[in-house]
């Protein structure tokens, strides 16, 4: 029986967990390329930096402001920060971001996905849920397969 390995994947995650120098937090955009590598938003030695623009936009609006952005704020604040970027452009990655579970959108307004309990403000908080609900359910699933083959006989 063939199976499509493709059609399994229900979702992936990255998480890099990079050297955090005193270089890293000398400004924010390095910071920003440094949390886009963790979460893997962007790849080692990417240079695009509209990626990077559309995280730090989410940060500033999230975490700073307490609020949920409409994507003509977004195009704003990158705009004024970072460089002109397209709406096509920004929307691209919000989807991409929305795809890897980071953030979701409603009522034209994008956000952090949402914690269970506790402030979705706070940072902490929002990548413990991230990754902590993502590691359960890939965990539970892979401790069941094992499980399943310490009961079936080797086959050739």
């Amino acid at each position: 029986m063939y199976i499509s390995e493709a059609s399994l994947i229900e979702n992936e995650f990255t998480l890099r967990n990079l050297k955090l120098t005193d270089q890293i937090l000398e400004t924010r955009r390095a910071s920003a390329r440094w949390l886009a590598l963790s979460l893997g938003i962007i790849n080692p030695g990417e240079s695009r930096q509209s990626a990077i623009a559309v995280l730090d936009a989410l940060v500033n609006f999230q975490f700073i402001r307490n609020t949920d952005p409409t994507v003509k704020e977004l195009q704003e604040y990158i705009t004024s920060n970072w460089e002109e970027i397209n709406e096509k452009t920004l929307r691209y990655h919000l989807l991409r971001m929305k795809n890897m579970g980071y953030i979701e959108n409603a009522s034209g307004k994008f956000y952090f996905t949402h914690p269970e309990s506790g402030n979705r403000f706070d940072p902490e908080n929002w990548i413990r849920f991230v990754f902590e609900s993502k590691f359960t359910e890939a965990a539970s699933k892979i401790g069941k397969v094992i499980k399943d083959l310490k009961n079936k006989p080797p086959t050739r």
